[in-house]
């Protein structure tokens, strides 16, 4: 089963958890400003980034469903991409002003209602638990489900260090506890964003993807019957999880026209089956024509 049918086939459960994370960072936000806590602000920034990726999940199922056209020879799949750096932007803008502000508040920490700033956590750690649940058993199939379900174990994290600091708070009335944890929040935000900008600059650049060496696929390439040698070999990505390879392979000696076919056909399962790369394009070239290397 490919990854879009996987997505298409868990959609329903990806619109219940999408629904109750956006309907929950609404409610933090105006949480965050009813008690005036910092850490419930963050927290709700970092549950900005699991709305995002929900988002995209859905959003990438739907556009990839639409047909390719003449002038999108690969469809709408690289929409999701863009919409991945747009959201990285405007996450690190985000994080940053949390630590900003967090600096403020550690030279006049304000007095936060901890009673209620503890209750809006407590339903954000409901609402993890339940979106948890219903993408933790298809987030082994799919890397765009998997992505989701990791950004929701992520915000649990969230929720817990709000938990804590308003527990804090409320016991001992230490009110650097707030801006404390939004550092901690501000700067877990940081890396995963990072992670994000980079890996979509990446697909835009067209670099060879991180689960695939380049040094591997050339051997196994080498290694199928009747392959002499390869050159100009390229892999790149399409969006997430949908992997693409061109080659020129030069057969061993003067092989008959079935014989060619069976090399193609060995050297595409494989490609498939050991790298998972389905799009591929090989080009064959005989052994006795002087091959000719791309500049690319």
């Amino acid at each position: 089963m490919d990854q879009l049918s996987v997505t298409t086939k868990n959609r329903r459960s990806l619109w219940i958890v999408f629904g109750l994370t956006a309907t929950y960072f609404i409610v933090e936000v105006a949480g965050g400003f009813v008690t005036n806590s910092l850490a419930l602000l963050a927290d709700a920034a970092h549950m900005l980034t699991d709305v995002g990726g929900l988002a995209l999940a859905l959003f990438a199922a739907w556009m990839s469903a639409k047909p390719a056209t003449p002038q999108r020879t690969y469809g709408y799949y690289r929409v999701e991409i863009l919409a991945a750096l747009a959201n990285a932007v405007v996450l690190f803008a985000m994080a940053f002003f949390i630590l900003f502000e967090a600096y403020r508040r550690f030279r006049e920490p304000p007095e936060v209602s901890s009673i209620p700033m503890l209750a809006v956590a407590a339903v954000g750690l409901f609402v993890n638990l339940i979106g948890i649940g219903l993408l933790r058993q298809s987030s082994g199939e799919s890397l765009n489900i998997k992505g989701a379900y990791l950004e929701v174990v992520s915000d649990l994290l969230g929720s817990v260090g709000v938990i804590v600091a308003a527990g804090v708070m409320w016991g001992t009335g230490w009110y650097y506890a707030d801006p404390i944890f939004s550092v901690v929040i501000g700067l877990f935000i940081l890396p995963r964003t990072w992670g994000l900008l980079k890996q979509a600059v990446n697909v835009l650049l067209e670099a060879t993807p991180a689960n695939i060496n380049l040094v591997e696929v050339e051997a196994a390439l080498l290694a199928v019957e009747g392959v002499a040698s390869v050159h100009d070999l390229h892999v790149w990505t399409i969006t997430s999880g949908i992997d693409s390879l061109s080659v020129h392979v030069v057969l061993k000696g003067s092989l008959p026209l079935g014989v060619v076919e069976t090399v193609l056909d060995r050297a595409s399962a494989m490609l498939k089956e050991k790298f998972r790369i389905a799009h591929t394009t090989i080009q064959v070239e005989r052994a006795d024509r002087k091959a000719h290397e791309a500049p690319f």
